[in-house]
């Protein structure tokens, strides 16, 4: 079996080091990018329900609805 130089060694170390972070880096835009469709589709049906509040004059609904809006806002820094 040949063994492998120092070198060889190092560039193969660096090669999985670099690998690493290039999935650390794609996983963490997979979660963000999840994290975005989330908060839209959650934005979207709050919002629905705050509009059918609105239509139906229902006042404690669409003041129950907007704090969650707005807590949801808050929670992602939007």
């Amino acid at each position: 079996m040949k063994e492998k130089s120092y070198t060889e060694l190092m560039k193969t170390s660096a090669i999985k080091r670099k690998n690493q972070r290039e999935s650390f880096v794609l996983d963490l835009y997979i979660d963000m990018l999840i994290s975005e469709i989330l908060l839209n589709t959650e934005r979207e049906k709050l919002m629905k329900k705050v509009d059918a509040a609105i239509d139906e004059g229902n006042k404690p609904a669409f003041m129950h609805l907007s704090k969650q809006y707005k807590d949801l806002s808050k929670r992602f820094g939007t």
